[in-house]
């Protein structure tokens, strides 16, 4: 079993990784020269998308493995002079073949049927061309589009300026930790100060955090409101009803579910408040304040897991999936997927990335823990996604779309937690695995939600020519906080400031499928124990890729997301564990 990457499977050396840059540029020449000509019959089309796919996977494979390379010691200056290469190459691509959209949108898609019809070629682009265009009505003339696109370019500076300063010029002020010592906060120790057995250390954290967004609020206002301009321009430019139809198009998602998700969460608001009033209980806290929500009540001891034991709990724990689920994902482990150990210079965090044409490759940073069990389970399940979505499908269908890409890592994440509450006995242990089950249901499905609210709410009070001052901003998401967590908890002044914090914002209308992700597995991982047949179901589900829209591939495994009583399960199962942790 290898516990380290081989990327030599992706890219030899650096002659095969010279060479692969050379036909990337060659196959630039060769697309330039089908322009104007794209789509004169349905020869030309079929050549121009097989040479188009052909780059596209090269590039892939260039970026896949530039990047590994980088991760795995970021102190190594010739693998970031590789990812210079690959991005001097991407831009390239970008530049010189930004021609194809609009002359493909010249073209009629009856026409393009046609084409499909009479080549059998074309089928296997089938799916990927009526994605295209259906942007065709929301698709400008090409002086029209070079003149959004520049103006988008100026206008995404808030973004930019946003990135810089809640990541590069953030200065925290320092706390003093559990043993009285000065420490200097920032936004990677802050999660750890936040969850301190000191209540005085997490309020100190708390308070220096959210003082340094009370001291920008102006600037940060400023720039979410410019951000919000520029969606709504776009928006408008490009004959969509609201950057909300505009942010969910790709997906053929309406609105509507949107809002049915926010009404479904804040329906079941009362089950969030019986969760705040058992953990105030468990905490034995008499004032129980918003810094205290993501401290741990249940103090186990974390025994230690080697990396050994860790994949025989994983593949116990997914059992559920199958046999042959089981012996691909033991394939993939000793075929060396994983790189398992911290070492001088690597990536922090955790990721399974690779594409069409490399295996699935996982880094973690395996500390003999409970939680790196869950880490890994959950990038293994990103992982299998991938292998059977690549398997299964053309290179054009293979790709699944974000809506479903989280569904797959948190079902092995629930099912990994309903192996252990099945494998102990001990009542402490019992309560732990109940508790972060519920805790992750908080911070995904209802955090999220609440998220997903403001963005509406504040985009709606713009439309309505509210003026969207620091001020607005943060009422509006301090109103939201006291409506989600209810009368049992202190909801100290600092929090309206948390809107501040969150840069998923500047990606409008995203956050919501992190909520709608988490429920969807919620609900798989309850039908596979329930519901005979329903393994096979879930497989082809993992097999599908991008083969079809999220919701009609959801559908084809039985759950409709639409409906409100599809989303309502997801509660029954929170009411499920909540009363089991009263109960304990």
């Amino acid at each position: 079993m290898e516990n380290s990457w081989n990327l030599s499977k992706i890219i030899k050396n650096n002659k095969e990784f010279d060479k692969l840059i050379s036909e990337c540029e060659s196959l630039i020449n060769k697309l330039i020269s089908y322009k104007g000509k794209i789509t004169k019959n349905s020869k030309t089309l079929y050549e121009f998308l097989k040479l188009d796919e052909e780059l596209d996977r090269k590039y892939e494979r260039l970026y896949i493995y530039s990047y590994l390379n980088y991760y795995s010691d970021m102190t190594n200056d010739k693998f970031k002079s590789l990812t210079l290469k690959v991005n001097n190459l991407g831009e390239k691509i970008s530049v010189n073949l930004s021609f194809i959209l609009p002359e493909m949108m010249e073209c009629d898609y009856k026409t393009i049927k046609k084409y499909i019809k009479e080549n059998s070629g074309l089928k296997e682009y089938a799916f990927s061309l009526e994605q295209t265009y259906r942007y065709k009505s929301h698709t400008l003339s090409k002086c029209e589009e070079q003149i959004v696109t520049k103006a988008t370019n100026a206008m995404g500076l808030c973004d930019e300026a946003y990135g810089s300063l809640n990541n590069a010029d953030i200065k925290l002020e320092s706390i003093k930790n559990e043993k009285g010592k000065v420490v200097e906060l920032n936004q990677s120790n802050y999660s750890v100060y936040i969850k301190s057995k000191s209540s005085k250390v997490r309020k100190s954290a708390f308070i220096s955090m959210h003082n340094y967004y009370k001291d920008h609020i102006n600037t940060i206002s400023n720039l979410y409101l410019g951000d919000i301009k520029e969606h709504y321009f776009v928006s408008n430019v490009k004959k969509f009803n609201s950057p909300l139809e505009k942010s969910l198009f790709s997906d053929k998602i309406k609105p509507e579910l949107y809002d049915l998700l926010i009404k479904v969460v804040n329906d079941n608001l009362p089950l969030l408040h019986r969760y705040i009033v058992l953990k105030k209980k468990m905490l034995k806290s008499k004032d129980f304040h918003i810094y205290d929500i993501y401290v741990e009540p249940v103090k186990v001891k974390d025994k230690r897991v080697s990396y050994n034991e860790c994949l025989d709990i994983i593949y116990e724990a997914l059992k559920p999936l199958g046999e042959t689920y089981i012996s691909d994902l033991k394939k993939g482990i000793l075929n060396g997927w994983v790189d398992a150990y911290p070492k001088k210079g690597k990536r922090s965090g955790a990721y399974s990335w690779g594409s069409y044409d490399t295996m699935p490759y996982i880094s973690i940073n395996y500390e003999n823990n409970y939680q790196s069990v869950d880490t890994l389970i959950h990038e293994l399940g990103h992982s299998m996604h991938s292998l059977y979505s690549n398997k299964c499908n053309s290179y054009s269908d293979a790709s699944y779309p974000i809506f479903l890409a989280e569904i797959a890592s948190t079902v092995n994440e629930m099912l990994l937690v309903k192996y252990m509450l099945n494998n102990t006995k001990n009542k402490n242990e019992i309560k732990k695995y109940v508790f972060e089950l519920l805790e992750s249901i908080r911070t995904t499905i209802f955090r999220q939600t609440m998220f997903a609210e403001f963005e509406r709410d504040i985009y709606a009070k713009y439309n309505d020519g509210v003026s969207i001052t620091g001020e607005e901003l943060c009422n509006t998401y301090y109103e939201l906080n006291k409506k989600y967590f209810g009368k049992n908890i202190v909801l100290d002044e600092e929090i309206k400031y948390e809107w501040a914090r969150i840069p998923h914002f500047y990606t409008p209308f995203y956050v919501y499928k992190y909520a709608t992700g988490l429920i969807v597995s919620l609900i798989i991982s309850d039908k596979l124990f329930k519901e005979e047949g329903f393994k096979d179901k879930y497989i082809k589900f993992l097999s599908s890729g991008g083969c079809d829209y999220p919701l009609n591939i959801l559908k084809k495994l039985g759950i409709d997301i639409t409906k409100k009583e599809t989303l309502e399960n997801a509660f029954k199962i929170f009411e499920e564990y909540l009363n089991i942790l009263e109960k304990e």
